[in-house]
């Protein structure tokens, strides 16, 4: 964990104090449990809970057993089992479980309130993309493909793009997170044999967790990979969006920017400089969830019923992957909510080129009035190109060419270039995303 990017609740679910936590939480379920069968004594159950505990003097405690015995499950065994103080209660404390019964099914834990700050940031993102979006729902803008300028659009409709994704990655976190909630309790091969599947379920059950219906050693991980995917995914879209503010924002352009604090400096040379730095900060940061995604798929093939192969990844990819994910997320709403938009400039970008974002336009309208495809191809490009090399107006051109002026009077060349007409359908693309 980086402390840079960790924001405070995240950083507690993965501190090494809230792990152990989880695994104090999946060893009190498990005593209790067996407590309610017979098979754990009642009065050792409740002595359990009364004084097992972890803060930081056990986590300090835990590092150096750990030393000692070179395995961290049962470091934390000895060290919790200290702080009962009863040895003949402390006995009963991981009874019948390996340590991947609890490693995994708090592992379990961990994600299910990671996921839950990301789920919250996603909503969050939503309102103020739908915020802005509904603010510039008829701002008129310059659509470009392959970076050039292409048909008229409104900046509304790109921030609507951006909601509608967002949405998906909400709908898609949801399932993959429903996937991760489950525990598993049946011990070193999945067989449970040492406590059943009937106990197995009710310790899932008393942890608010799905039982994996069957396991190995430990839960199978094309569920982490599928997590980690939808938070590369999610990620991405942040990156999608952080680079178009990044162009938006290039002084040729400048059409949108970042916030840019009262106090803040661009650059330790260049007084004037007003650097998307945020933006190309998340577009970093999305790389690394990508590379952890990568990193889970290789995580899915273990040996027989389990190596260790996979542990000392997940020891970094899951912490830094939920960690980069709440951190952008909060960032970029942050950005998207304090974002600097500049319609005067967008409208002086779209008329620049002197009406030629609506040569689609006239040869479509050229077609309808009777005119050969072909030939009304080959008249409106002549007199693009012309207005590129020259930039000359295209709109004034084209109104002065009698092969064009011979099927579309002054009036209907009025109606091709009608902005308006371009935007007429925003409303009901809306009404869609927005439903």
């Amino acid at each position: 964990m980086i402390s840079r990017y960790t924001r405070e609740e995240m950083g507690r679910i993965w501190g090494e104090e809230g792990k152990f936590r989880r695994w104090l939480d999946v060893e009190l379920a498990a005593t209790e449990t067996l407590a309610e069968r017979g098979v754990v004594p009642a009065a050792a159950a409740a002595k359990i809970r009364e004084k097992a505990r972890v803060d930081g003097a056990v986590a300090r405690r835990i590092a150096e057993l750990e030393a000692r015995v070179k395995h961290d499950v049962i470091a934390f065994t000895m060290a919790v089992g200290e702080t009962i103080g009863d040895p003949g209660s402390a006995r009963w404390l991981h009874y019948g479980m390996t340590s991947n019964d609890v490693v995994d099914t708090a592992q379990a834990l961990q994600v299910r309130e990671a996921s839950r700050l990301i789920e919250h940031g996603l909503v969050r993102f939503g309102e103020v993309l739908e915020r802005r979006a509904r603010e510039f729902q008829q701002t008129p803008q310059i659509g470009r493909t392959h970076g050039v300028h292409a048909e008229p659009i409104t900046f509304g409709l790109k921030i609507a793009n951006w909601f509608a994704e967002n949405r998906r990655n909400l709908e898609r976190f949801g399932h993959a997170a429903r996937q991760m909630a489950v525990g598993k309790i049946s011990g070193a091969v999945g067989n449970a044999s040492h406590l059943g599947v009937e106990v197995e379920e009710a310790i899932c059950k008393r942890l608010g967790l799905d039982v994996a219906p069957v396991a190995s050693q430990v839960i199978q991980r094309d569920r982490h990979a599928q997590y980690l995917s939808t938070l590369a995914i999610l990620t991405a879209t942040l990156e999608k969006i952080a680079l178009e503010i990044r162009h938006l924002q290039r002084t040729e352009v400048r059409e949108a920017e970042e916030p840019f604090g009262g106090e803040q400096r661009g650059s330790s040379a260049m007084p004037h400089k007003r650097n998307p730095v945020s933006s190309e900060q998340i577009c970093g940061l999305a790389r690394v969830v990508r590379a952890n995604a990568g990193a889970a798929f290789e995580n899915i093939a273990l040996w027989h019923e389990r190596d260790i192969s996979h542990s000392s990844v997940e020891r970094v990819i899951l912490p830094d992957s939920t960690i980069l994910a709440d951190y952008l997320l909060a960032r970029m709403t942050d950005i998207v909510a304090g974002m600097r938009v500049f319609p005067e400039r967008m409208r002086r970008n779209l008329d620049a080129t002197g009406g030629l974002v609506f040569s689609g336009q006239l040869l479509q309208d050229l077609v309808e009035a009777g005119a050969a495809r072909e030939d009304a191809y080959k008249w409106v490009q002549e007199h693009a190109m012309a207005a590129w090399e020259t930039e000359t107006n295209f709109k004034n051109r084209v109104a002065a060419d009698p092969r064009i002026t011979k099927f579309l009077n002054a009036a209907a060349l009025q109606h091709t270039f009608d902005l308006n007409r371009q935007l007429r359908y925003v409303d009901a693309i809306f009404a869609r995303v927005f439903a």
